[in-house]
């Protein structure tokens, strides 16, 4: 007796078409993350030359509404400084030195 290989056919697409983010939205949301990437960069170069003296290479937590930072030599720490004064909302994490990055990739 031979068997016979059945074939399923595959399924081509997205497994919840219904879910997809419109390209109007994605458009929205990556304006949205540019600007407030723009408001780090605007107080991190504001504050940063005066911060190098005596911290350098220390992480910096930027809150981009209120333009208030938080310094730490450990990055969890200044986290948690953050977050008690601002719980929900998005910050960002720099480091204090010339190019504001952690490393090299």
């Amino acid at each position: 007796m031979t068997q016979t290989n059945r074939k399923i056919p595959r399924r081509r697409g997205r497994l919840f078409p219904e879910f997809t983010i419109p390209p109007e939205e994605l458009a929205r949301r990556k304006a949205e993350k540019d600007a407030r990437s723009q408001r780090y960069r605007e107080v991190f170069s504001k504050v940063s030359p005066e911060l190098m003296k005596n911290h350098y290479n220390w992480f910096i937590v930027i809150e981009p509404d209120s333009g208030d930072y938080f310094i730490d030599i450990d990055e969890e720490v200044a986290v948690q400084k953050t977050r008690q004064k601002y719980p929900s909302g998005m910050v960002g994490i720099m480091r204090l030195n010339e190019t504001g990055t952690c490393g090299m990739i």
